[in-house]
């Protein structure tokens, strides 16, 4: 089984998203013995932004007609799209910026988000062709989003992760949460526990998409 290990936040040794992750892939190891792992650090090598030179993947033209900068854009397309689809299981961090995502992970999701890759178009619409996955996505905020109508209006980052993920085909996707880490040492602590609690359920959920996908095709 292959483990894909995003982290995102820029805050490095004080980041929460950090501490849930590698929490969680340790979880991850010690109850799913042989898991390789990978850690892709978006913080430190992110991929560039979308561009006239690094959209090649998504146009029909010759490679003979790409610029050297194009086919080296292209080349990292599909490095992370390869790995992406590679992995069995995606932990993510994914800190609140500004009420959605770091600008880092939203280059990640522009550069594996390919037609043909991992969704298509079909006479009835889009198609994922990613799944059989377990996503678990690590959510950090520093103020209470989940508990109001209004908060839950003003975060675009559990809802747009969700969406992408479930656009891709993946119907696995848990969420372990440390909200309010920003309003005081007792709130950060009582958020902090509640997501360790999260990651025991979260990684002891049921069997992952990829071990149900093993489990079907070998009954």
């Amino acid at each position: 089984m292959k483990l894909l290990h995003i982290d995102a936040s820029v805050l490095g040794a004080h980041s929460v998203s950090r501490q849930l992750t590698a929490q969680i892939v340790d979880q991850w190891v010690a109850t799913h013995p042989g898991t390789q792992v990978e850690h892709l650090d978006l913080a430190s090598s992110a991929p560039s932004h979308l561009s006239a030179d690094s959209l090649g993947f998504r146009l029909p033209v010759d490679a003979a007609e790409l610029s050297e900068v194009q086919r080296a854009e292209n080349v990292v397309s599909e490095r992370l799209v390869s790995q992406f689809l590679a992995a069995d299981v995606v932990v993510v961090g994914a800190p609140l910026y500004n009420f959605s995502i770091p600008s880092q992970l939203k280059a990640w999701i522009d550069r594996v988000a390919q037609v043909g890759r991992t969704f298509k178009y079909t006479e009835k619409g889009p198609q994922g062709l990613a799944g059989g996955k377990t996503v678990i996505v690590a959510s950090s905020r520093g103020g209470v989003y989940s508990t109001s109508e209004g908060g839950r209006a003003l975060e675009h980052q559990e809802s747009y992760l969700s969406t992408v993920f479930g656009f891709f085909g993946i119907t696995d996707v848990r969420f372990v949460r440390a909200e309010g880490v920003a309003m005081g040492d007792a709130a950060k602590a009582q958020a902090l526990a509640s997501a360790g609690a999260d990651i025991i359920r979260a990684v002891s959920a049921g069997r992952s998409g990829a071990e149900a996908d093993t489990a079907v095709a070998t009954a």
